[in-house]
């Protein structure tokens, strides 16, 4: 099962990198808009990365590596689909940095014991058939005291459960998001983690998106429209992201979040 889930991953992933054009990725957007909070979190808890090495584990058309390397980190961009990692190479070339392309399992990678300073992962967990044993494997390839960085969805809250159920051509039918159950099982690996939910009140604008907007969920993925129009969101955005801060003091609330961000010390 696990072989035809992650060559069904592939072959999904191999198919939307033919269709990407690298002249509308903004890389910084990733990282830096209002409504990319939780690579904002990423960054704060993260650190220097210039002159550290940097394994970008799913890297998808590399926006995370370029963005890193533009920073000055050594960047590895890997990826289970080659579709992608050439779409993370061009991207490369386009905004004038140098990474290097990997193709592999993120469940049982080739590389050394502590190899990277800084292990990155954005959205790929919940595709994996055992995230637990890649985040092992995160674990033994970054050097001690380095860092493992990811965020992913979670599987909590009912709205976007039903956004997942129509977006049925935009994400894989394997897909299992995490559950908050993941975070205990990362502190028991790591010596320090900390960690924070996103998207709660401010799922509003997905709402929005479908119901006032009539925007197809299957035309356009809603998490790149968010950050694509991130000036045109900004005012809303920030008015219900103080409503989230408010909604995760109250701790079950946490748990309803559409994202969950981490940054983990060895």
């Amino acid at each position: 099962m696990s072989e035809e889930t992650l060559k069904k991953e592939r072959d999904f992933h191999d198919q939307w990198a033919a269709t990407i054009d690298i002249e509308e990725i903004h890389v910084s957007d990733y990282f830096e808009a209002c409504t990319a909070p939780e690579n904002r979190f990423i960054l704060h808890h993260l650190g220097e990365v210039k002159g550290r090495t940097l394994l970008d584990v799913g890297c998808g058309a590399g926006e995370n590596s370029v963005y890193f390397a533009q920073k000055g980190a050594q960047c590895v961009a890997s990826d289970y689909s080659p579709g992608m990692v050439e779409v993370a190479l061009k991207l490369a070339e386009k905004n004038g940095v140098s990474i290097k392309g990997h193709v592999g399992n993120a469940m049982a990678f080739d590389f050394p014991d502590n190899s990277f300073d800084i292990v990155y992962v954005a959205n790929l967990l919940h595709h994996l058939p055992d995230p637990k044993l890649a985040l092992q494997e995160l674990y033994r390839v970054v050097k001690p005291e380095g860092k493992v960085c990811f965020w992913e969805p979670l599987k909590h809250n009912p709205i976007i459960n039903v956004y997942r159920q129509m977006a049925t051509e935009v994400r894989t039918e394997d897909e299992h998001p995490l559950d908050m159950n993941i975070i205990p099982f990362v502190e028991s690996l790591f010596e320090q983690t900390q960690w924070d939910t996103f998207w709660i009140a401010t799922l509003w604008i997905f709402l929005r998106f479908y119901l006032i907007e009539r925007v197809n969920p299957n035309e356009e993925r809603y998490w790149k429209k968010i950050i694509l129009e991130k000036d045109r969101l900004e005012p809303e955005y920030r008015r219900l992201e103080q409503m989230d801060r408010w909604l995760k003091q109250i701790p079950v609330m946490k748990r309803m979040a559409w994202n969950l961000a981490v940054v983990a010390t060895k």
